[in-house]
């Protein structure tokens, strides 16, 4: 029977460079390592912000495999966001992703159930907008991506051709 190997911390001293690297991974579309760095640095600093925030968004890159269950794991980040103009607005990513991901995947039912979680994300991003700073209209921006989602959800519908989804953040 193979032994467990351990995992090696990693300094507080280390975690600006440790998120660099996963932002890095994280644009390179390897979520998977950006996560496992974003787990290292919240080993280092449970309640570090970049990293939980990097870490939901790694989560979410990854819905095309098991989108619910990666969303449960997303929101339990969530819950750790101190902000709550972040949290709201992250929880409007995870639903219009899981949206987005509900489409890919073309399940029997999946145009409603996109639809259901696309406006989940709408009413997050309202909640996050009237919490918003003057100049960032992030909120304003994902909302209207989802009001042209459903759109062109109703356009495939009535010329009975299937929706091509778009992925956004």
């Amino acid at each position: 029977m193979q032994k467990t190997t351990e995992l090696k911390a990693i300094s507080r001293e280390a975690i600006p460079r440790a998120l660099q690297k996963a932002e890095r991974y994280r644009l390179l579309n390897q979520s998977w390592a950006t996560e496992s760095i974003c787990q290292d640095v919240l080993e280092a600093d449970p309640s570090h912000q970049q990293a939980l925030v990097m870490l939901l968004l790694s989560l979410t890159d990854q819905f095309g495999s098991e989108p619910r269950e990666l969303a449960r794991r997303a929101r339990a980040v969530l819950a750790r966001l101190a902000d709550p103009y972040q949290r709201h607005y992250y929880d409007g990513i995870i639903s219009e992703r899981l949206g987005h991901a509900q489409l890919a995947q073309g399940a029997m039912h999946a145009e409603a159930m996109a639809e259901e979680s696309l406006r989940a994300a709408m009413r997050s991003f309202e909640q996050a907008e009237a919490l918003r700073q003057p100049g960032n209209d992030d909120a304003i921006l994902r909302w209207n991506t989802c009001v042209r989602t459903l759109e062109g959800l109703r356009v495939h519908e009535e010329s009975g051709e299937p929706h091509e989804p778009q992925f956004g953040e």
